[in-house]
């Protein structure tokens, strides 16, 4: 297929030509879906990952003709994908490797994954030029029935505890309630049900979604969350953001379209926030993380404070019955408390004090998976990529005296004289030792040590290294920490991966 370069303005888009790209043909199956809205329109999927697929399948299960498009020609296509052969469609077809640009200019709708910058494949042009391009996340939400209430968490730490909490809450009260994003599980998944199921089966009540900046590209229309939080801001994805104000305003737009606007949770005092939300101050109640109206926590009493008088908000909830590990999960709590009780279906603060012994975080944060006949626990905090969430979760350790593994591939500071490793001397003091490791750990000990780390550092050539230095620093009553600070891109496919082959190596203790 010969692929021409469009050129609008002075500006030639950065498309490649290739001779034989892989693509695979329409395959025609019979069509029997309740809402077929689409019936008749070609969808464009660009970006063919977990969001992407669950898109796709969405548009077939709503009646269009589908073209699957990824620059990546390892992929699989999706006619080969039992997920694709069990829906009932008018058609589909996979293009691998470069691609015509007409695909996505004939489509009737582009919708983009999250993965795929703006940038690539004329994106901004098409949505300059009026082409209704699409998130996976708006795209989803148009398929949902209005009913349902969306609680949207976003943030650069914590999402997917406190999205997990919220919905462990919501169904320890009987509320059929969705739980995902990019957690794993692609809104589109909800969608799927709702549109593939009769009418009086549709009992969904609730989805709580965790929202990356990627997911906020596109402007959205349909994603009309009830209740928005922004957990904090820190640098990060800085290669794709550039500023922090850019970060904060992709954050932001979680406020863009609020339905019954009960309630909008910040972060509070962050200047890169409160520069971006005041354009969708009258949008929604403001309440804030730290700060009242809000919730305060007192993390000595573990007693969250909540006051919200603009929704009739004024009680406590009392923290000191939590199994999850860590203090900040006092914070993850107490958020999907208030968030809970924002949506208003019924559930009130007092009624989810009953509820905090049970909350169990997602697998990677501060996930205890072994504690071996040495007497020591091993924790896996795999999910902390940047240093303010291994902070975070440092600060939780007060009075266990850990050994703390710390390496990778460190995230990219715009701008900034050094990683911010720095950071985590204050709450390293006091544990066994550090245990730096991967692509990015000499750095790593340089910078602990440049800046005065007064605990034992060792540097490790990879995980399995780090790990058997610190089986011979570790004592008994200890923990050994894998809260890396870093990307896991150097030596694994991610950080589920990362944390999966440390727990291996725990049990082989």
């Amino acid at each position: 297929m010969e692929l021409l370069p469009l050129n609008y303005g002075n500006k030639t888009l950065p498309l490649k030509s290739t001779p034989s790209p892989k693509i695979t043909c329409f395959r025609t199956i019979r069509a029997c879906s309740p809402r077929q809205d689409l019936k008749g329109r070609t969808v464009a999927v660009i970006g063919l990952g977990i969001s992407g697929k669950a898109a796709a399948r969405l548009a077939l299960a709503r009646g269009a003709s589908v073209v699957g498009i990824d620059q990546d020609e390892s992929l699989s296509s999706l006619e080969h994908d039992p997920s694709f052969m069990a829906l009932n469609s008018t058609g589909f077809k996979t293009v691998l490797g470069n691609f015509d640009w007409n695909l996505l200019k004939d489509a009737d709708v582009v919708v983009v994954s999250p993965g795929v910058p703006l940038e690539k494949c004329g994106l901004s042009y098409l949505l300059q030029s009026g082409k209704q391009v699409m998130s996976e996340l708006d795209f989803a939400a148009e398929a949902l029935p209005k009913s349902v209430k969306i609680l949207a968490v976003t943030g650069t730490n914590g999402k997917s505890t406190t999205v997990t909490f919220a919905g462990q809450m919501l169904n320890h009260f009987g509320i059929d309630t969705f739980v995902g994003g990019n957690l794993g599980t692609s809104l589109s998944e909800a969608a799927i049900q709702h549109v593939t199921s009769p009418a009086q089966e549709c009992k969904l009540k609730v989805a709580v979604v965790e929202v990356s900046s990627y997911q906020m590209a596109i402007p959205c229309v349909y994603f009309r969350p009830s209740v928005s939080v922004v957990l904090n801001l820190t640098p990060d994805h800085l290669e794709r953001h550039k500023t922090m104000l850019d970060y904060a305003e992709h954050k932001c737009r979680l406020f863009s379209h609020m339905t019954n606007a009960k309630l909008g949770l910040l972060s509070f005092g962050n200047q890169h926030l409160d520069e971006a939300v005041k354009k969708y101050w009258n949008k929604f109640n403001p309440a804030w993380i730290g700060a009242f109206p809000g919730l305060e926590i007192d993390t000595e009493a573990k007693i969250a404070t909540f006051k919200v008088p603009d929704i009739g908000i004024e009680s406590q909830l009392q923290l000191g019955s939590m199994r999850a590990m860590g203090k900040h999960n006092y914070f993850n709590a107490a958020v999907a408390a208030l968030s809970v009780a924002g949506l208003d279906v019924g559930v009130h603060i007092e009624d989810i004090n009953s509820t905090i012994e049970k909350l169990r975080p997602p697998p990677h944060r501060m996930q205890v998976v072994h504690k071996d006949i040495h007497g020591v626990t091993w924790v896996d905090d795999s999910k902390a990529t940047n240093v303010e969430a291994t902070y975070a979760g440092l600060m939780g350790l007060k009075g266990q005296k850990s050994v703390i593994l710390l390496g990778g591939l460190a995230k990219v500071l715009v701008g900034q004289a050094s990683n911010g490793f720095e950071e985590l001397i204050e709450p390293l003091t006091g544990h066994r030792c550090v245990i730096t490791f991967g692509a990015s750990g000499t750095m790593i000990h340089q910078e602990l040590s440049d800046n005065g780390l007064d605990i034992p550092c060792i540097q490790a050539t990879n995980l399995k290294d780090a790990v058997e230095q610190a089986r011979k620093m570790a004592k008994h009553g200890d923990a050994i920490v894998l809260s890396p600070a870093c990307a896991s891109f150097d030596e694994f496919r991610n950080f589920e991966h990362r944390g999966m082959v440390f727990r291996e190596l725990a049990l082989s203790s």
